[in-house]
């Protein structure tokens, strides 16, 4: 199977990662692709260059959840294969714990239960590195344990449960994807906004950067069109199908030397940081090993971090600040 003019649908097509993922299936040569998004933290602004596609791309405002909503849009859209992406975030659980568990378990149990019923052909479910919690062994493949730290992590763990669970039981054409640390153009930098563009914006308005903990926690940051790419190659992939596959960088950094580094990029190395007490579960050490990534369909990161950061600068100091 290839991406090249197939009708494909991704949940969560308007988020950060979503939308990267739909401009790199349109430019990939996909024949429609349908984004749906409830907007919860997605932005309509993030699929202008999509639109630009005309009648190749639809966005639907809709809740991947909600099961009879999907099947409409599911019958309206025809895909062939269904990437799914929608998720609410980590910091949403640790505010609403309850909430967020049962929507995130839900949305899964939505597109499986669709395509059981033969709605749509190929599901590539989108897991979270935070489903494995902190390092046990590493690099971290993808025999590490599953020890969520948080309500999120917990309900990642579960999708990766439920979807490897219909493969078992009813044959699901379907393939997990579990992407450590996405950054880039277009990450959320309001609620529930990551460490990347928090620095920015801090630093944009003059205000301190803050560092939860000693800032030695690590993780595997990688720039978001790489997952985009990945996600594409492994859908086209058959020795992926039924199994999870990391994706990652490969190489492991700490959050004192993103920040350093990424202050570095703004033109401010020496600007003030202070340290504040540590976050709730967070994950203390995060290094992925993507051999099965590059034995399955050749995946190989191309971006460093110096690079992946001064993009991410670029765009956001042209993009409007708070």
């Amino acid at each position: 199977m290839t991406i090249r003019n197939q009708r494909v649908l991704v949940t969560g097509g308007a988020g950060f990662i979503g939308s990267h993922l739909v401009d790199a299936l349109l430019e990939a040569g996909a024949a429609h692709v349908t984004a749906v998004d409830n907007l919860f933290l997605g932005r309509r602004e993030n699929l202008e260059t999509a639109a630009a596609a005309g009648d190749r791309f639809t966005f639907v405002e809709a809740d991947a959840a909600n099961l009879q909503r999907m099947r409409a849009v599911l019958e309206e859209a025809k895909p062939r294969i269904v990437f799914d992406l929608a998720v609410v975030p980590l910091p949403t659980s640790l505010e609403r714990p309850k909430w967020s568990v049962d929507i995130n378990v839900q949305i899964t149990t939505t597109l499986c239960e669709l395509a059981r019923e033969g709605r749509f052909e190929t599901l590539i479910h989108f897991s979270s590195s935070e489903a494995l919690g902190t390092a046990r062994t590493v690099p971290m493949d993808e025999t590490h344990p599953l020890a969520p730290l948080t309500p999120y992590a917990a309900s990642k763990a579960a999708g990766d449960h439920i979807v490897l669970s219909h493969v078992a039981t009813f044959g699901l054409d379907a393939a997990v994807l579990r992407p450590f640390n996405n950054y880039g153009p277009r990450q959320n930098d309001k609620a529930y906004a990551g460490i990347i563009p928090i620095v920015i914006r801090r630093v944009q308005a003059g205000e301190p950067v803050e560092i939860f903990g000693d800032g030695e926690q690590t993780r595997d940051f990688i720039f978001v069109t790489e997952t985009a790419r990945a996600a594409i190659a492994l859908a086209d992939s058959a020795d992926a199908r039924g199994q999870v596959t990391n994706v990652a960088s490969g190489r492991e950094t700490s959050v004192n030397t993103l920040v350093r580094t990424l202050l570095d990029a703004l033109g401010a190395p020496d600007y003030p940081v202070v340290h504040v007490a540590s976050r709730p579960g967070d994950v203390r050490r995060h290094l992925g090993d993507i051999t099965q990534a590059r034995k399955r369909f050749g995946f190989q990161p191309q971006i460093d971090l110096n690079e992946g950061l001064r993009r991410t600068v670029a765009w956001y100091l042209g993009n409007t600040a708070p």
